[in-house]
């Protein structure tokens, strides 16, 4: 079992995801007591895509975060630089156009999509600023950018009851869903050094993005970062 340090050297990244491919979703839900079903939704409606529209789904994982575009007939590229995570990707949703891909050098055209968004996957990237610059890049002019990423509660108590659950009670609980429960310390610790929303916007507008702004979902557990090219 492998789990990458706060350093997130890309191959130790990469092989992490690699071991919890298989579980990742079911882990996911019982972790967040089925609240990253709520957050993906959000998601979708916060981007509204419209049919003749391209979508770059970044850190895709296995495609659960892609499928709602392609069931609307949406133009969605799956991405993500975890073979793994693509192969079950694959066999879950063959029609789907899983590629591999770094977020640090996307393998795509200037101009190439109307929308970049990437759900909980700029924390685990070694250079945020270098992958927000990336995204702005392969975005059309007008077109937008969309992150859904951990954050910070916003409510005083609950963020301190928030990060006991991350110390203590998620590694105990990954034991017995994950096929890598230490992943899962990664996690934890990860969104503790994460930035909070006005620390991941001003990455976000030093990229080179407009219109910053943010939602936060579950009181800041999860907020979502909206920008325009």
């Amino acid at each position: 079992m492998s789990r990458a340090s706060l350093d997130k050297a890309p191959q130790e990244v990469a092989e992490m995801f690699d071991e919890v491919a298989g579980r990742y979703d079911l882990t996911n839900d019982v972790l967040s007591l089925g609240q990253d079903r709520l957050w993906r939704r959000a998601v979708v409606r916060a981007i509204d895509a419209r049919p003749g529209e391209r979508v770059l789904d970044i850190a895709a994982g296995t495609g659960t975060s892609s499928e709602p575009f392609a069931d609307a007939d949406i133009d969605v590229v799956p991405a993500d630089f975890s073979l793994g995570m693509l192969r079950q990707g694959n066999r879950r949703r063959p029609d789907l156009a899983f590629t591999a891909a770094d977020a640090l050098a996307l393998p795509f055209a200037d101009n190439s999509f109307d929308v970049v968004t990437m759900s909980f996957g700029l924390r685990n990237v070694s250079d945020t600023g270098r992958a927000l610059e990336e995204f702005h890049r392969v975005t059309k002019p007008g077109g937008r950018l969309l992150i859904c990423e951990f954050s910070t509660p916003t409510f005083a108590p609950f963020r301190t009851v928030y990060q006991e659950y991350l110390m203590r009670a998620l590694p105990a609980v990954a034991r017995r869903v994950s096929s890598n429960p230490d992943s899962y310390v990664y996690l934890a610790e990860s969104i503790q050094v994460w930035p909070d929303q006005e620390g991941l916007a001003r990455l976000v507008r030093a990229a080179g993005w407009s219109g910053v702004r943010w939602r936060n979902l579950s009181g800041g557990i999860v907020a979502l970062h909206h920008a325009v090219r």
